[in-house]
């Protein structure tokens, strides 16, 4: 027996590859295929079962691709509507592979078809559950991203999912391994552990969601409260994974276009394309493409591109270091960002090179914020972290606009004023600056470092937080 759980960071994300007697199922699939097919080769293992647990609302499974590569049958639970072949089973039905059985839980409150799937070992004991977004380490799914039909509200839900969790989980044996789809960074649950895995017996004694004497009510309260509201792509994801998707191949050969300046200016021109620049905040502060948005590939990309990109068919341009084009066109297809039509050749060396106009992002250290401060206590300090982090310690003088609002402020803004912006580390403050140039707001400086180099400031911070509450 195999058991295999590959995760993405960017998306705090787990795949589960499971294999034996040359027999293998992938549950929770992303976009790309690759890693589960070279998995299975390498193995000389056929894929025979794609097992979903819900609709994902954060990202586009791989499952019609890898469906289609390998003949493999689409698994759901209960409920799943879907508009392309996939196998329903009953709540209770058990499935052979190789020498392993595996039985499905239908556990509804995250969403209504949301399953999980009991692995027996060869000997016929219970070892490892796929709880996909039912039961996270020290948290549970949020009951308000369903698809939701009639009069459902998130109280009928977080209901559910209680008597899913007390009913079909919490009795299992304590020492069942929980393999959960997502860990912490996930905006799928409010409060999620870092690790990526642990066992039925932790659960009970570790996570507020399964305290024994906790009733139906107080669960349904807990649950509920503090939700903020989903990420825009989070709807849209989820009616793909139903309906269905493009090729990751047919994305991948158009992502794949070379682009001289010209091209890119005359895509911007022509197709309205949006030039995403994922460099680091860094390098785009020092030279970018007029109207370029920065978006880094080495933080939570592709949630931020979901975040703030709010139509999936917008043809996008990619400014990438040299090697990460392809890299690029996958995540943004993780997120159903199937648009890119091609990256700029040879990246800004190529752009500057070519004599093209260039644009810069003024970025200063926090002992010149300081300074500068102490010089002009009235200066407009914009703090972009989240409300709970802003609400946990923030500068005495800073107002909050988190990012994910941008698009709820633009007119907080004067043009003729100065504005100060950080976040945690510099990354977010970079993207939310590039959103402001290219929306033509230009009197804007970056701290870099974030909040993380402020705080070695004297600047005051305030002792009682007031945070945004949008």
């Amino acid at each position: 027996m195999k058991v295999e759980q590959i995760y993405t960071g960017c998306l705090a994300q787990g795949a589960y590859y499971i294999e034996s007697n040359g027999e293998a199922a992938v549950i929770d699939p992303l976009r790309e295929t690759s890693p589960y097919l070279k998995r299975a080769e390498e193995s000389g293992a056929k894929i025979k079962y794609i097992f979903e647990t819900h609709f994902h609302a954060d990202f586009v499974s791989g499952h019609l691709d890898l469906a289609e590569k390998t003949g493999a049958t689409i698994v759901y639970g209960p409920n799943a509507d879907t508009a392309f072949a996939k196998y329903e089973t009953r709540d209770g039905e058990e499935l052979l592979l190789g020498n392993l059985k595996i039985k499905v839980l239908h556990t509804p409150g995250h969403t209504p078809e949301s399953t999980c799937y009991l692995l027996y070992d060869e000997t016929g004991k219970e070892y490892a559950v796929f709880t996909g977004d039912t039961l996270f380490i020290g948290d549970v799914g949020r009951p308000d991203l369903a698809q939701k039909k009639g009069s459902l509200t998130k109280e009928d839900l977080a209901g559910w999912l209680y008597d899913s969790l007390r009913n079909k989980l919490m009795p299992l044996p304590n020492d069942t391994i929980v393999y959960p789809a997502h860990g912490a960074g996930s905006a799928c649950g409010k409060n999620m552990s870092s690790e990526t895995w642990s066992t039925i017996g932790n659960q009970k004694e570790s996570n507020y969601a399964l305290r024994a004497n906790m009733t139906r009510e107080e669960f349904i309260r807990e649950v509920t409260e503090g939700l903020a509201a989903p990420p825009q792509y989070f709807a849209k994801n989820a009616k793909i994974n139903k309906t269905g998707y493009e090729s990751i191949d047919v994305v991948m050969e158009r992502g794949a276009r070379a682009l001289s300046p010209q091209e890119v200016i005359e895509a911007v021109e022509h197709e309205n394309a949006l030039v995403l620049d994922v460099r680091s905040p860094q390098l785009f502060c020092n030279s970018h493409i007029p109207g370029s948005i920065s978006i880094g590939l080495d933080g939570q990309f592709a949630p931020w591109v979901g975040a703030l990109i709010t139509d999936l068919s917008q043809a996008i341009v990619v400014v990438a270091d040299a090697g990460r084009e392809e890299e690029t066109v996958v995540r943004l297809a993780r997120v159903g960002y199937d648009h890119c039509i091609g990256f700029l050749e040879g990246g800004m060396e190529a752009w500057i090179k070519a004599g093209k106009e260039t644009e810069q992002i003024e970025s200063i250290p926090a002992v010149k914020l300081a300074e500068i401060y102490h010089q002009q206590p009235d200066i407009k300090i914009i703090d972009v972290r989240k409300p709970s982090e802003f609400s946990s310690d923030h500068l005495r003088d800073a107002e909050n606009i988190p990012l994910d609002f941008i698009n709820d402020h633009m007119d907080a803004f004067n043009a003729q004023e100065p504005y100060y912006l950080l976040c945690r580390s510099g990354y977010r403050s970079v993207v939310f600056a590039s959103i402001m140039k290219a929306r033509g707001l230009h009197n804007l400086v970056d701290i870099a470092g974030g909040y993380n180099e402020v705080i070695k400031t004297d600047m005051p911070r305030a002792e009682v937080a007031t945070a945004f509450a949008g």
